[in-house]
Formats: structure tokens, C-alpha cells, sequence
């Protein structure tokens, strides 16, 4: 078939191109006509096509993510800021960490295994892309009704390929959430995290610098999987039956990337790189433009020098292929015998494709004929930005004048125990275990904790002991009924859950899912929610070091709950004095921390007994949150501690739970003064966790948390005895609320891990 040549463009201005059915629209077509002086060849349509989507673009999002730049706090931390392909900050004795969370929803939900794994895959890149070895990875997900046929469709095939992914590379996957909800269905979301550790001098950027140097594109075949991939599916909404777009997803060998990952490396430490970019969404028209238009400006390619796995493919085919497994680098010309060496040494092949010049041009050549001749910048950088029209919703003021005051609560002592028993049960609350049981959570020896801890946490020198912990959250109920709100509670929530384990916050990562950025109500939701977690961030004196908005997230008119998931990353000096969720011996005290005030808008207890959602969420206090925090570093750092657990999903009665389980024992615990049992049980209220003091450390702790005038509840104490009493059998480990109920940890165990089992078995 002949091929549309930039000469063909000039002579045939008029040929009917099908920009529609690539995403475009009429007055995007026409301004690429603009910026080139003449219509676009078919090769350059599909590289703006996949460059100016709106999951590569960000053209919805921009104005507002802007905010997290404006309202940066001050922080000697940051090393690389938004734009590059992650963060990167510094954590002390010359080690810095990358992270980053990204969004793999729609391929997830057309092809369930490869999608998830490839959202892997493609973070771990990211991470690999900045110099850094990964370390860890973790999966936010989120699902229709466990019930639902769709869940069962696709819940096994999303967390098959996550853990087949991970294990297959030898990275711990050590958090994340699994979290049921109607809105989902047929729209799961599929969040993946990496973290990854480097020395300061290995941090690399994304730069094609050095008139001369060779664009070396190595890894991976290119083939037909993914054509048009993420960036194209991941920029639609899906409809009753299913995507409207349905390009093939992309499909993942993580022994092939366990070669890139060690090829990678070794180039880039032995110094035979000027710049790299990893191939992710939008292939290698993301990479060549990415990289010239942040290098000198100029890069010529000979498209026809592409290894492929499949001989027919096109050149657009070639350009807007999302391939797995592939890197492009700056090499230096008397770099690249020895670039080309450790390649092969690692099994992976590599081919110059590319030259970098001083033209400002990017321009691209098949088989001797010019099919590409485009400013880089126009392409990678400045695509639409739309200020889209947004409004609060009109049925916002009923939501939330709809509160759960009038909801029928439990009063009696068997209608408590009941409610805890239900709830420890119900789909949100109960163990993942059959989810994070496939996922091998130890592998490399530095993982020190792990799901179902508050946070994953890994050792970064084994030498000095030096760690990271990383938290990921959102409760999308909170951020439906209050978006702004809601983000805060998200971030609220990853930073308590960091600082109980004794880290200090550090920087922050987002996963920002919503429904179509067309709907003016949706829009608003994401403009209120990026608002509320710059705000946030800003009080909470963490940065935001990159991220990702993922919109099209609904079916039909059904958007999702507003989802913007918040990962924070915190640094232990030594990881051995790390605080877990495991509390000590018998005679040690349980404190609850801060306020419990009565607040069941949004709560699982509202969702799960009764299918409310109304009202207003927890009320948020950011400098209760940062006080809370200091005090739980404090209590670690100084031995005060023996555990500690953030208080969220479920309120007081889950996080107990959660603590006995864990420890396999028992204990006695009462509500504090003036405090009702219910509210006591299960409100949400935020800004509290529940630590473990040993008798010995009491009266300092508890001086310490006067003096910084933080509430500090004396609310039980761990006693494996209570069995006889109780009326049990000698040596069963119980939950005994004074007065109110007992209820044996074995009862607890069976109800909060039979869930999941039951309904995917």
C-alpha cells in the first residue's frame, strides 16, 4: 500500500482523515492543521492522537492541577518535581526514593489478567526511567458488589495478573486497598504503586541532550498488543455493553522486563547514558517527543530500523503501539558499543533508531521517505488545554441534607455485638487475605511490613537500617458527599497510617479517578478534590511529586464515586524500631488518641447495614492530624510504643479487631467517659489512632500527649485471661467490652475471612 509521505500531505491537502475515530476533535484536527501549515500526515495524526489524548495530555486536568505547583510547601526533600516521569526525594545518608501511582482501569476491565498486569509493568518503567531499582509495588483496587457476576468476571483476572506480574519480576507487593462498591461495576479501577531507591548521583531524566547522540530503542519487540492502547481507551466512556473503543491490550512478559530492569541499570550506572524514557502509554510516539522536546529540540528516526514482532504492521501502527517491555535512551556515539554489550550480555535486544539534532523538529523517515515533520513540543507538551465548565451538582444540598441521624441504630448489647460481628464480615471490612495471599509480599528480604499492617514498609540500607513506609487511601463515599473534604480525609488517612509505624511524611503521590471530565457535575467534583488535597498537602507541609488523573471512569451516565486515591511515602531512620499493628504481653495499656464525636455520613456502618450514603463526612482538622503524627513518631522513635493503628473504616470497633487478630490475643476495653456505646464502636470520626503503651512508659506518654494538648483516652488493656470469666473454655482469646458484650477472637477470625473465599470460590 503506498504510504502517506509529508510530500503526499502537501500535494493532497484535502484526503478525508478519520481524526474522529482516533479521539480527535473537529478543532483539535484543525489546529494540528494549523501548527503544521498543512494537513497532517497519517503518521503524524496518530502521534497527536495518542499524545493530546486525554490520559497522556492531561488537556481536562491541567488548569487545576497546576495547584499542586502554586501551593507547593517549602521542602529541602524534592529532588525532581512534577513532570518528569516520577518524583524523587531525598531520604538521608545520600539515598533518594522515586515513587509513583498510576491507573490501569479500562484495559483492566476489557482484558482482566493483562491489564493489571501491565499497569504493573508500566509503573515499575517509570520508576526504572528515574535510575532507580525498584523496590516494592501495591495495588489499589476497586470493584462492583463482591456479589455481582461482573466482580466475580473480573476481580480474579485483576489480581491474577498483579501478582503474576510482581512475583514473576521478584518485587514484594506490600499495600493497597480492595474496596467493593455499585458504582464500580463494570468500571473497576486498577491503581498501581511503585517505590524505587537510588543513590542521589544515579538520578537520570527524560532528555535527549547532545547534537549527535543516538536514540537507542532496546528491549522488547514492538508488536500489534495495545495499538492505540491506554491512551485511546483510557479517553472514552464505556457503555452499557461494554467500551465503545476496544484497541487490543497490551500484553505484559515480566521475565522480559526482569532483563530490561537489570540491563537498565547497569547502562545507566556505568555511565553510557545521556537521557531515558521508558515506552508506556502512547509507544514510542511519546518517546521520541518527549525526549527531543525536552533535550535540544531536534531528533530524527528511521522508523523502518524498529525491531518487530509482527512484520505487517504499519508506521502509525508502529507509532501509537504500546508495547510492553521497551526503553529508549541518549547514548553517545562512542557509548554505544558498550551500550550494545551489556544488552546482550542481559539478553536484550537494542537498535539505534534515531539521531538527535539542532533542527526543532521531529522528524521521522520509513524506508527513505519523510512521513513525520513536527514541532516536538507541539506534540508532547502543548496539546489542548480546556478550562471545562463545571457546577456543583444540584443534588449535592440533598445528599447532603440526607444524614444518617434518623438511621435505626443499635442499642442493646446484643444488637452491638451483632453490628460488630456483621460489619467485621461485610465486604470492605473484611480480611483480603485471598487477594494478598497471591502476592508474594517477602521476596528480596527487605520487606518489614506488610499488608494487613497499616502501611508497607521496606528497607532501603541494610546497613543503617534506613526504610521507607508508604500508605495508600480513599473512602469515595467521603469524597461524594464532600469532594473537598474527601481528598483531605484520603490524605488524612495515608499520612496517620504512615506515622503509625513511626515514619515521618515526607511526599505524596495521587491517583485521581473520575467519571467524564464532559460532565460539568464530575468536573466539579475533580476541581474541588484537587483543591482540597493542594490545600492539604500545603497544611500538612508534604509535596506532591507527580501522579495521574484517570477520567472516563463510568458506565453510560453512572459515574464512579470521585476516587482520588492519595499515597504518602515517609522515611524511618532505622527500621527496626518500626511500630506495628501487634500489641505486647499481658497488662499493657490501649489509648485511643483525639476526638470521637458522633459522625456516620459516608461510614461503613451507614453503607453496609442500611445502603445509605448521606450527610456530611468526618469533619477534617490538619493540624490535629500533623499533631497526631508527631506524637505517634515520637511514641516510636522513644520506645514508648508497643503498637500502634489508625482509626478509620469501621471506627474503633474494626481497628480493635483488626489489633487482636493480628496478635492472636485478647482484651478488655471500655469507652471513655460521656461517650455512647454505639458512637463509641463504630463512628468515623477522624484524627485518631489506637496505640499500645507498656505500664512502664505510661505516665510519660501520657505527659507528652498533655502537654501537647492531644485527647489521650485510657480505653483498655490487653489481658489474654478473660476467657473463664467470660464463660469460655480455658485459653480462648476474647474481645470483651465491660459490661457489654464478649465475643471470642475464633468467632471474629472465621466471620472476617470466610468473605471473600465464599464468594469467589
Amino acid at each position: 500500500m503506498s504510504i502517506d509521505t509529508v510530500q503526499h500531505a502537501i500535494d493532497d491537502p484535502d484526503h478525508e482523515q478519520p481524526y474522529p475515530e482516533l479521539g480527535l476533535k473537529p478543532d483539535e484536527y484543525q489546529r494540528i492543521r494549523d501548527i503544521l501549515g498543512r494537513r497532517p500526515t497519517s503518521s503524524e495524526l496518530a502521534m497527536y492522537s495518542v499524545m493530546w489524548s486525554e490520559h497522556c495530555s492531561y488537556k481536562s486536568s491541567k488548569v487545576h492541577l497546576r495547584q499542586f505547583g502554586e501551593k507547593k510547601p517549602e521542602t529541602d526533600a524534592l529532588l525532581v518535581g512534577i513532570g518528569e516521569n516520577a518524583g524523587v526525594v531525598d531520604i538521608g545518608e545520600g539515598w533518594a526514593v522515586t515513587f509513583k501511582v498510576e491507573s490501569h482501569n479500562h484495559p483492566s476491565y476489557v482484558e482482566p489478567y493483562q491489564g493489571a498486569a501491565t499497569g504493573v509493568g508500566g509503573i515499575v518503567r517509570d520508576i526504572l526511567s528515574m535510575g532507580a531499582r525498584p523496590l516494592a509495588v501495591m495495588d489499589p483496587l476497586r470493584f462492583g458488589p463482591l456479589d455481582a457476576p461482573d466482580t466475580r468476571r473480573v476481580l480474579p483476572g485483576i489480581v491474577a495478573g498483579v501478582g503474576g506480574y510482581g512475583n514473576c519480576l521478584g518485587l514484594p507487593n506490600i499495600g493497597g486497598e480492595v474496596v467493593f462498591d455499585e458504582t464500580y461495576l463494570g468500571n473497576p479501577l486498577v491503581n498501581a504503586l511503585c517505590v524505587g531507591a537510588m543513590r542521589h548521583e544515579d538520578i537520570h531524566l527524560a532528555s535527549a541532550k547532545g547534537v549527535g547522540n543516538l536514540v537507542v530503542l532496546y528491549g522488547a519487540r514492538t508488536g500489534g498488543d495495545g495499538i492505540g492502547g491506554v491512551s485511546v481507551l483510557a479517553s472514552e466512556t464505556f457503555d452499557e455493553g461494554g467500551p465503545t473503543k476496544r484497541p487490543s491490550v497490551q500484553v505484559g512478559d515480566p521475565f522480559m522486563e526482569k532483563l530490561l530492569i537489570e540491563a537498565t541499570l547497569e547502562v545507566l550506572h556505568s555511565g553510557l547514558v545521556e537521557g531515558i524514557q521508558d515506552l508506556g502509554g502512547a509507544g514510542i510516539s511519546c518517546a521520541t517527543s518527549e525526549l527531543a522536546s525536552n533535550g535540544e529540540g531536534g531528533m530524527h528516526v528511521w522508523l523502518d530500523r524498529v525491531l518487530l514482532r509482527d512484520p505487517t504492521l504499519s508506521p502509525e501502527e508502529i507509532l501509537m503501539s504500546e508495547s510492553q517491555e521497551r526503553m529508549c535512551a541518549i547514548v553517545k556515539p562512542e557509548n554505544l558499543a558498550a551500550f550494545e554489550a551489556l544488552c546482550t550480555k542481559w539478553d536484550v535486544e537494542a537498535i539505534v533508531i534515531g539521531e538527535v539534532n539542532d533542527s526543532g523538529r521531529l522528524t521521522v523517515d520509513w524506508h527513505g521517505e519523510r512521513i513525520v515533520d513536527v514541532p516536538p513540543r507541539t506534540v508532547a507538551h502543548e496539546g489542548p488545554v480546556y478550562e471545562r465548565p463545571y457546577h456543583r451538582p444540584a443534588w449535592q444540598d440533598t445528599l447532603q441534607g440526607d444524614a444518617p441521624s434518623g438511621l435505626a441504630r443499635p442499642t442493646s448489647p446484643e444488637e452491638l455485638r451483632s453490628t460488630l460481628i456483621d460489619l467485621v464480615g461485610s465486604p470492605n471490612l473484611a480480611s483480603k487475605s485471598w487477594v494478598t495471599s497471591q502476592y508474594d509480599r517477602y521476596v528480596l528480604g527487605n520487606t518489614v511490613l506488610a499488608q494487613p499492617e497499616d502501611v508497607g514498609m521496606v528497607r532501603v540500607d541494610e546497613e543503617t537500617g534506613l526504610g521507607v513506609a508508604i500508605s495508600t487511601d480513599c473512602n469515595g463515599r467521603f469524597a461524594k458527599l464532600d469532594p473537598y473534604a474527601g481528598a483531605q480525609l484520603a490524605l488524612a488517612e495515608s499520612y496517620r497510617n504512615v506515622a503509625a509505624s513511626g515514619a515521618v511524611p515526607l511526599a505524596v503521590t495521587n491517583c485521581l479517578n473520575f467519571g467524564s471530565p464532559e460532565d460539568p457535575e464530575v468536573m466539579w467534583q475533580f476541581a474541588e478534590a484537587t483543591r482540597g488535597l493542594a490545600d492539604g498537602c500545603l497544611a500538612l507541609g508534604i509535596p506532591v511529586t507527580g501522579g495521574n488523573v484517570s477520567f472516563y471512569n463510568q458506565t453510560g451516565d453512572t459515574a464512579i464515586l470521585p476516587t482520588p486515591v492519595v499515597g504518602v511515602l515517609g522515611v524511618i531512620d532505622d527500621v527496626d524500631r518500626r511500630t506495628p499493628m501487634v500489641w505486647g504481653p499481658d497488662g499493657e495499656l490501649i489509648y485511643l488518641l483525639g476526638d470521637t464525636r458522633d459522625e456516620f455520613g459516608g461510614s461503613e456502618w451507614a453503607h453496609h447495614v442500611h445502603g445509605h450514603l448521606g450527610g456530611l463526612p468526618p469533619a477534617v482538622d490538619l493540624d490535629r492530624e500533623r499533631l497526631l503524627g508527631e506524637i505517634l513518631v515520637a511514641g516510636s522513635r522513644d520506645g514508648m510504643l508497643t503498637a500502634a493503628h489508625d482509626v478509620s473504616d469501621g471506627g474503633v470497633a474494626q481497628a480493635l479487631v483488626e489489633m487482636a487478630l493480628r496478635s492472636g490475643v485478647g482484651a478488655r476495653f471500655w469507652a471513655p467517659e460521656g461517650l455512647d456505646a454505639f458512637t463509641f464502636l463504630f463512628s468515623e470520626s477522624a484524627g485518631r489512632a489506637i496505640v499500645v503503651v507498656p505500664r512502664s512508659e505510661e505516665l510519660r506518654f501520657t505527659e507528652m500527649c498533655a502537654a501537647r494538648q492531644l485527647p489521650a483516652h485510657r480505653i483498655g488493656v490487653v489481658d489474654s485471661g478473660l476467657a473463664a470469666d467470660a464463660g469460655f473454655e480455658p485459653g480462648t482469646q476474647v474481645l470483651q467490652y465491660t459490661d457489654v458484650f464478649t465475643v471470642p477472637l475464633s468467632e471474629l477470625r472465621e466471620v472476617h475471612e470466610r468473605t471473600l473465599p465464599e464468594a469467589l470460590a
